[in-house]
């Protein structure tokens, strides 16, 4: 039988905790393994071997799935505040504003020093603890127990995450009333793992004498070439004294060399059955990638874009009340889903990934990990990115469309 609960490939498990959540036992835990990925942990003397669990599992039992009639938004969100808090266009704010007028909890993933977790909130001004990428899975806790409480209330619900988690939450609420659900899934490329970053905090405590109390993977308001900007983005840490503020700028960053070599995913993102035009969230959200080829009118002065990508009739009518507070307009879903490989493919498998995984478990310290797998960024990229980049082709692509007006 597939799925991790019945033969334990790790590849069949999402790590979205819809079993541990549903068993009403308490008779599963999540337990780390070697590589700091979370797998479901059976206590069999609390067992009662209802078969729930499976049942529930997303990888066994895929919930409804949406795949035609899409509609196609991007733009950025008129709020300078909110866009420049915001990883790239500020549009998940504006479909909160849209969403939440009253009586609602907002679920999204936050971050305390290393950790990430799901949690709610009630206020809108919160928001921004859920803001910023996190480059991690989220430990879900009691967030889908806690949603489908707030849904018999009859409250509103919003729920972000991974199209993993989103999938465990939908099979999690199969019969619980949804139509006052909204799911906003993240447009991901795979989860790494969190050993990475365990080892960056002790190399910054030995290096800083403090350890880290958060990270922020592409923060932009302070670069070596620009203040705000799209184009150059930082990993920037902050210590827990906070006397130390360490950036790095985006691609001469070890940890993004390593990531997309693709070489500490999740073991099931390298076969990820969402990685298509199907989809199981109401809204899917990410980066408008190849915004400087098809739409560079919306590129927005180097300050982000966001796509917005509407599965249902419910997230499309809930955008197009979010559009009122954007700056944007409608795409073609072919040409957006060109320039989003995570919604074509899964990413491949790296046939070092064993070996670089055998070094991160290692007492190989942080210094010696990058130094044998981070690549140095050639010339060529460096050129592409820092001197003839996005903004500087759209600057061309205005100034030529100004002098033929």
């Amino acid at each position: 039988m597939n799925g991790y609960l019945n033969n334990h490939e790790k590849s069949q498990c999402f790590g979205c905790e819809a079993c541990a959540q549903v068993c009403s036992k308490l008779a599963i835990a999540m337990v780390e393994d070697e590589d700091g990925f979370r797998y479901p942990e059976i206590n069999n003397e609390k067992c009662i071997d209802c078969g729930l669990c499976r049942k529930t599992c997303p990888f066994e039992n895929m919930p409804v799935r949406y795949g035609d009639d899409k509609y196609v938004f991007g733009g950025y969100s008129l709020d300078e505040n909110v866009r420049f808090e915001s990883t790239s266009g500020g549009a998940f704010s504006e479909i909160v504003n849209a969403f939440c007028d009253e009586n609602y909890v907002i679920f999204g993933a936050k971050a305390e020093g290393l950790e990430v977790s799901h949690s709610y909130i009630t206020d809108k001004t919160e928001l921004p603890k859920f803001r910023a990428s996190k480059y991690s899975q989220s430990r879900m806790d009691y967030s889908f127990r806690e949603a489908r409480h707030f849904l018999k209330e009859g409250k509103k619900v919003l729920f972000s995450g991974t199209p993993c988690q989103i999938a465990g939450l939908k099979s999690y609420l199969e019969s619980t009333n949804q139509d006052k659900l909204l799911t906003i899934e993240m447009i991901c490329e795979g989860v790494p793992s969190p050993l990475y970053v365990r080892k960056l905090d002790q190399h910054v405590e030995k290096k800083y004498g403090a350890r880290i109390e958060s990270i922020d993977y592409r923060y932009t308001g302070r670069s070596l070439f620009s203040k705000g900007k799209w184009d150059f983005q930082q990993m920037r840490i902050i210590t827990i004294d906070k006397k130390n503020v360490i950036c790095k700028d985006r691609w001469v960053n070890p940890f993004w060399s390593i990531w997309l070599k693709h070489l500490m995913s999740r073991p099931s993102c390298y076969q990820c059955p969402f990685t298509n035009s199907e989809r199981v969230a109401d809204v899917s959200l990410g980066d408008l990638w190849g915004v400087h080829i098809y739409c560079p009118e919306l590129y927005g002065h180097n300050g982000g874009a966001s796509l917005v990508i509407c599965n249902t009739e419910k997230g499309k009518e809930v955008i197009k009340n979010a559009e009122k507070g954007m700056y944007g307009h409608a795409l073609k879903f072919e040409d957006a889903l060109r320039y989003q490989g995570p919604m074509r493919k899964h990413i491949p498998d790296n046939p070092q990934k064993a070996e670089f995984m055998n070094d991160l478990r290692s007492n190989m310290d942080y210094k010696q990990l990058i130094k044998k797998w981070a690549d140095r960024p050639s010339l060529k990229l460096l050129v592409q990115k820092y001197i003839w980049g996005n903004r500087q082709k759209v600057w061309l692509w205005n100034l030529m469309n100004s002098k033929l007006a």
